[in-house]
């Protein structure tokens, strides 16, 4: 499969090339850097996202911030709007969402507060708070975990991975952070903003598992280890 963003990268970046040239000989006369220009660091991604990405969650989320960033920088809406409006549809998107995929799976939880999942993906929610889950010794098959003004610990040192899997973390003021095992192939897809993702795990690339792990950062970061 070919790789979309860069392919749409391009196309922007060569866009904005030709643009410099017909202005810079007459021909044209387009302002490329226009208020909130750099709202399509954010925007072009997220929308690439929402096609590309199985998750789409973070995708429309980064997408609905990126286009309320630049209707302020326009002057068409007011900037706290993007603080009193934005940033709480957020919240209430993703607290939907953890509804909806939590609805009916089983699991229990251990007195030191480590969850152990019982089948299906699992999940590790921290709000306000901090939350350790802990695979040691226990069949890994994909989770989901979000932190919003809180931190989620992740430990995958000791788990049984036994095919490919995917890892979808969110941080919205807070932060994720996974411990990978060793002997798997990690493969990273990050949509960050004003956060970040810092990707330092030990990944064997040749291996025959690879954990997919697709990372939303909003004002908070996923760390991997």
């Amino acid at each position: 499969m070919k790789d979309i963003k860069k392919v749409v990268w391009g196309a922007v970046l060569l866009a904005a090339g030709v643009i410099l040239v017909l202005n810079a000989i007459g021909v044209t006369d387009i302002d490329v850097f226009f208020p909130g220009w750099w709202t399509l660091f954010i925007i072009i991604p997220c929308g690439v996202g929402l096609f590309t990405r199985g998750d789409k969650t973070g995708s429309a989320i980064g997408l609905g911030i990126g286009v309320m960033l630049m209707l302020s920088c326009l002057d068409i809406i007011d900037f706290s709007l993007v603080w009193k409006i934005g940033i709480p549809l957020a919240i209430i998107v993703i607290a939907i969402k953890m509804i909806v995929n939590g609805a009916g799976k089983e699991k229990k939880e251990d007195k030191d507060g480590v969850i152990i999942v019982t089948g299906g993906d699992s999940n590790g929610t921290a709000i306000f708070g901090g939350k350790d889950v802990n695979y040691d010794g226990q069949v890994f098959e994909g989770g989901e975990f979000t932190a919003i003004f809180g931190g989620v610990e992740c430990d995958l040192r000791g788990a049984i991975i036994e095919k490919d899997c995917t890892i979808k973390a969110t941080a919205i003021f807070g932060g994720v952070d996974i411990m990978m095992p060793k002997g798997v192939n990690v493969k990273v897809n990050s949509t960050n903003i004003f956060g970040g993702t810092d990707d330092e795990c030990d990944r064997t690339p040749d291996a025959p598992i690879t954990v997919n792990v697709e990372a939303v950062s909003i004002f908070g970061g996923v760390d991997l280890t």
